[in-house]
């Protein structure tokens, strides 16, 4: 019984000392959960970010004008061409101003004639005169009271029995045909006002036909189309000319209802344009839509752009964001120090030498670094390489960028004077 015993622990002995030797010799993955990882570390930064609301939309013009001739005629110049830059007054089309020309002075003789009748002084105040200063008034007026001294002095002497009866009857109807013919001379007077009102009107409008001929642009801009060839005869109401403004610009888009609470006029917009690749053009909010559209869930949006230099043009599909507010003291951390799996983002946190998985939300990024909503409290010492070696309890060695012989497990201390060993400022 001792004899078998003994055997029995020698053989146990051999068995374990065999186990062990092979322990040793395989070292595991990664060396084995005795064997520490090497890492490089970094601390958790505090930044400022600049929060932003994707957009894409489309370069507009705010102001474009079709222009159209107000008067038939026949084209006699057209001195623009297809993109040429325009000032408001500046003339775009003219045309034969002949018969226009003529029409306006019918249209003057007349008014003179009428003027002439009511002794309007042209040089001087081109008010009427009042009824009684007029030369057919004062006329009549004279006339009647010529009448009337006449009609009295009869009177008197029909009275004393002096006048026959025909004599007084004879200067009582011509009295009376003196205050007619006075009274059709003040109505003749106030239907040559009424026609003299008429008069000026057609003269005006004859004055504004002939400066109609000269079709000018009511707006700046650039030809954006030139619709007429000298030559042609054109009616009334003939488009001659488009005119789109070309600075600034408009840019049109629609951002989703949830942002609806950030977004303010007076805030900058930053985008692109496939025409120019790598540069970035800038804006100003200027108009933000009250209402949602209830099919997009979206509401519109407006920003000015400033296009001294001409190099945008309307209808680019522009493509940036809107830059909301700035964030100050906020979480981050460098990139190559979150690993992410199946949507889900973890970093590793170094605590008493050994690694800790820690599930992290993601926010913006910025500068290499991104943002970190929640996993952390900001004081934690996060391991940068070799995160595919990391799991929860791992060891970990924290070695230089350099040198990975540098410190034990859970070392941080310097080196030589130096920075703690792979910790990044």
């Amino acid at each position: 019984m001792i004899l078998a015993a003994a055997l029995l622990v020698a053989g146990c002995d051999r068995s374990g000392q065999a186990a062990a030797a092979r322990g040793g010799g395989r070292g595991g993955r990664g060396g084995g959960r005795g064997q520490a990882v090497a890492t490089e570390v970094t601390t958790v930064r505090r930044i400022a970010v600049q929060r932003e609301v994707d957009l894409s939309g489309t370069l507009l013009s705010p102001d474009q004008a079709r222009v159209s001739s107000e008067v038939a005629g026949i084209v006699r110049d057209v001195p623009v061409q297809l993109g040429t830059e325009m000032r408001a007054g500046d003339l775009l089309v003219r045309l034969e101003p002949r018969e226009l020309q003529l029409a306006l002075d019918r249209a003057e003789g007349q008014l003179r004639q009428i003027e002439a009748q009511l002794g309007i002084d042209r040089s001087q105040d081109r008010r009427p005169p009042s009824d009684d200063q007029i030369a057919s008034v004062r006329q009549a007026m004279a006339n009647r009271d010529d009448a009337r001294n006449t009609f009295k002095r009869a009177q008197q002497l029909h009275d004393r029995g002096l006048m026959s009866q025909v004599d007084y009857d004879s200067a009582e109807t011509r009295l009376k045909i003196a205050e007619a013919n006075h009274q059709a001379a003040v109505d003749n007077v106030q239907a040559l006002k009424a026609t003299l009102q008429d008069r000026r009107a057609a003269f005006e409008l004859a004055q504004k036909k002939v400066a109609d001929a000269s079709i000018r642009a009511p707006v700046s801009g650039a030809v954006a189309e030139r619709l007429v060839q000298p030559g042609e005869f054109i009616r009334e109401n003939t488009p001659v000319a488009t005119i789109v403004q070309v600075s600034p610009l408009k840019l049109k888009t629609a951002i989703q209802e949830k942002h609806a609470g950030l977004i303010h006029p007076g805030q900058t917009v930053t985008f692109a344009v496939e025409a120019f690749p790598g540069r970035t053009f800038a804006g100003t909010v200027a108009y933000v839509s009250p209402a949602v559209d209830q099919a997009t869930r979206t509401f519109a949006v407006e920003a000015l752009v400033e296009n001294a230099d001409r190099v945008l043009k309307p209808g680019f599909f522009a493509k940036g964001v809107v830059r909301t507010h700035r964030d100050e003291n906020v979480l981050a951390v460098p990139e190559d120090s979150v690993s992410t799996l199946a949507g889900v983002s973890t970093v590793y946190a170094i605590d008493g030498g050994k690694a800790r998985q820690q599930q992290v939300t993601l926010g913006a990024r910025q500068d290499g670094l991104v943002e970190v909503t929640s996993g952390l409290k900001g004081d934690e010492t996060l391991a940068t390489t070799n995160l595919s070696q990391l799991a929860t309890g791992v060891p970990v060695r924290i070695t230089a960028p350099d040198d990975e012989s540098v410190g034990g497990a859970g070392t941080t201390g310097a080196r030589d004077g130096r920075r703690g060993p792979g910790v990044r400022p």
